[in-house]
C-alpha cells in the first residue's frame, strides 16, 4: 500500500469514529500530555487502534489522539508525538500530520520541552517559537506529495504573526512573562555537548530540541498556520562541568508547566 493510501485509510477510520470535522491540530510533546484533559465532549482514541500510526516510546508521552472541544473550536490533538530517534522514519514521524490535513485541519499548535540556549532564559519558561534552524532530514525528501503542496514550500513566514500577538495579549492578560526565540531541531537521543550549545548560540538558537520542525515543515507543505510554543525544561545553557541534562528533570519541569500552556492555549484557541 502506498503512502497515500495508508493516509487515507487511517482518515477513514477516523471519520467513522468521530463525527465532526477537526479545525485545528495539536501536538502535545514531552509531559504535556495531561493538556488533552482540558479538551471537552472527547474522543479518546489510542495509536495502537489506527491503521499506520506508530506507536510513541518516548517517556511523557501516552500516545492517544483526542478529538472534541476546546476554546469553543472543534480540535484532534496528539497526546505525544513520534520522533526520528526513535527509529521511525521522517514519512511516520510525520504521518499524524498529513491525516490531521486530510481531515481538514487548517491551523496546527505544537508544542515542546527544550533547552534553554539563550543564557536570559531558565527552566519554566515559556517560549513563543518565532523561527526554527532545522539539523534533521527534511521530512519532503523524496516524491512531492502533490495532493498536499508545491515541491518546494515557502518558509519565510512558518509560524503565524497573527496568533504569535493574540499569544502575546493573552500572556500579558494572564500576568505571564513569555519569551521569543529560534528553535533548533537536533536528532537526539543524546544531548548536545557544550561546544554544540554555544554553536546553536551563535547561529541564532535560543533553544534546542529533538522534535517539532518535522512536523512543521510538513504543515507548511499542507498550508496550515502554525503556532508553536516550548517549555524551557532544562539548563543548556549552564556549561559548567558539574552540570548534566537528564531526562526525568525534562519531563517533571515540563509537567510543572502545563496548567499554565493548557490555559494560555485554550484562550488563544478562543480568540481565533
Amino acid at each position: 500500500m502506498s503512502y497515500i493510501e495508508q493516509i487515507k485509510e487511517a482518515c477513514r477510520y477516523l471519520q467513522e469514529r468521530v463525527s465532526q470535522q477537526p479545525e485545528i491540530g495539536i501536538v502535545l510533546g514531552s509531559g504535556l500530555g495531561d493538556l488533552g484533559d482540558s479538551i471537552e465532549q472527547s474522543t479518546i482514541i489510542p495509536y495502537a487502534e489506527i491503521p499506520h500510526f506508530r506507536h510513541s516510546t518516548a517517556i511523557g508521552h501516552k500516545g492517544n489522539l483526542i478529538f472534541g472541544m476546546l476554546g469553543g473550536h472543534r480540535v484532534m490533538a496528539m497526546q505525544g508525538r513520534f520522533h526520528y530517534y526513535e527509529g521511525y522514519t521522517m514519512q511516520e514521524v510525520t504521518f499524524p500530520i498529513r491525516v490531521m490535513a486530510l481531515m481538514g485541519v487548517k491551523t496546527l499548535f505544537v508544542s515542546n520541552a527544550a533547552g534553554a540556549v539563550n543564557p536570559h532564559y531558565k527552566v519554566g519558561d515559556l517560549m513563543i517559537i518565532t523561527d526554527h534552524i532545522n539539523l534533521m532530514p527534511n521530512p519532503l525528501i523524496g516524491a512531492n506529495l502533490d495532493e498536499f503542496g508545491v515541491r518546494f514550500p515557502d518558509m519565510t513566514t512558518t509560524y503565524s504573526r497573527r496568533i504569535r500577538l493574540i499569544a502575546l495579549q493573552v500572556a500579558q492578560q494572564m500576568n505571564l512573562n513569555v519569551q521569543q526565540g529560534v528553535y533548533v531541531g537536533g536528532t537526539g537521543p543524546s544531548y548536545e555537548t557544550p561546544a554544540e550549545y554555544k554553536f546553536f548560540a551563535t547561529i541564532g538558537g535560543d533553544a534546542v530540541g529533538m522534535s517539532t520542525i518535522p512536523e512543521v515543515i510538513v504543515a507548511r507543505h499542507s498550508n496550515m498556520e502554525i503556532f508553536g510554543m516550548s517549555i524551557i525544561s532544562n539548563q543548556s545553557n549552564d556549561l559548567s562541568e558539574n552540570h548534566l541534562n537528564d531526562g526525568n528533570d525534562v519531563i517533571e519541569a515540563a509537567a510543572q508547566a502545563t496548567k499554565t500552556l493548557s490555559t494560555l492555549f485554550r484562550t488563544i484557541i478562543s480568540k481565533l
